[in-house]
């Protein structure tokens, strides 16, 4: 079959990865599935992969195959597989956890100790199939295809995670702020407005993903080329600041955004990455606000994101390219030529 491989590290992403024939993954486990890759989204994080920036987090055995954000039809099970049959669509959540150690048993997918991360730590599907296992795919309702949900698989689910969190602490009439309306900030628009009654401000650099923003339901569009963010947070939240802030970004100038645009006891959620943060210790007594970290999710949101997808809530804004154009995607998405979410189909 054909794959897109990464073979060493590099910062050009013109030749980040290399497509190759390789062998078909074959079933080796009693609960071993096999996904015959129908969308795969593109991710920031695929750029950090290639780029190193994860080399020194996880083992990653080199050449291999990324593509994190899978979705696809079953074509082979293990025997001790019930869940799903031959034919079934599926959407791919990234971890493959064990189900057994104590992680696992709270229902706390990211923390298995003994996990494989598809497109992290093994193989991924920008490829023509997928191994992976019972206990991460989830059967596709009726109407919602493969190729359509498939960023739902990290991009989806993150953003849903991040939002469900600051969801629990925003009451009517709230603020909140989602910095970054790309790939996965569109879709926190969107959670956010279906299921909060917060007001929402979104900021970003493009006049396109603002109103992308807007139609997921933005009450206020903030682009900081245009005007101050710090002073037009603070007058639209009359000078409270926002009770959450949800950074797509995660760079050194959107973290430092917190103390003046995060409310008294709120939370400036940590989503992007690529950036760090610089606060005095002061900072976070004075304002008694807190930066929370945001990976992936549990299978359990995924289900519910799924949920919130078949029901009209949450809409994907999507292009499609073919395997042998991901090095262009990777450049693209690079330089933020692209709105939504990028989705490579094998």
């Amino acid at each position: 079959m054909e794959a897109a491989r990464l073979h060493e590290y590099t910062d050009d992403m013109s030749e980040g990865l290399t497509i190759e024939v390789i062998d078909r993954p074959a079933v080796e486990s009693s609960d071993d599935v096999i996904v015959e890759v129908e969308g795969a989204g593109w991710c920031q994080t695929d750029n950090h992969i290639i780029e190193g920036m994860w080399a020194e987090y996880v083992e990653q055995p080199l050449p291999m195959t990324l593509g994190h954000e899978n979705a696809g039809t079953v074509v082979e099970m293990g025997p001790e597989v019930d869940l799903v049959e031959e034919g079934d669509p599926v959407i791919c959540h990234p971890v493959q956890t064990c189900g057994t150690c104590r992680a696992c048993r709270q229902g706390e997918t990211m923390y298995c100790e003994n996990q494989a991360f598809n497109g992290l730590t093994t193989d991924g599907g920008f490829a023509e199939y997928l191994h992976t296992n019972e206990r991460a795919v989830i059967p596709l309702p009726s109407g919602v295809e493969p190729i359509d949900i498939a960023p739902h698989a990290d991009a989806g689910i993150t953003a849903y995670h991040a939002a469900k969190k600051a969801v629990d602490r925003l009451n009517p009439g709230d603020h909140a702020v989602v910095i970054g309306i790309g790939g996965l900030g569109h879709i926190g628009v969107q959670c956010l407005d279906a299921m909060s009654a917060a007001q929402i401000t979104a900021v970003d650099l493009k006049d396109s993903a603002l109103e992308l923003a807007a139609e997921g339901g933005a009450d206020h569009l903030v682009n900081p080329d245009d005007e101050d963010v710090r002073e037009t947070v603070d007058s639209i939240t009359d000078g409270d600041g926002a009770t959450q802030v949800l950074d797509f970004v995660g760079a050194d100038v959107t973290t430092e955004y917190a103390p003046d645009i995060t409310a008294a006891g709120g939370d400036h959620h940590i989503i992007g990455y690529g950036g760090h943060i610089h606060e005095s210790a002061q900072a976070l007594v004075n304002g008694e606000f807190s930066y929370v970290g945001n990976i992936v999710g549990q299978y359990t949101e995924l289900q519910e994101l799924v949920a919130l997808v078949e029901q009209g809530d949450v809409d994907l804004h999507t292009s499609r390219y073919e395997l042998s154009e991901v090095n262009t995607v990777a450049e693209r998405l690079e330089h933020r030529e692209i709105d939504g979410r990028a989705v490579i189909t094998p």
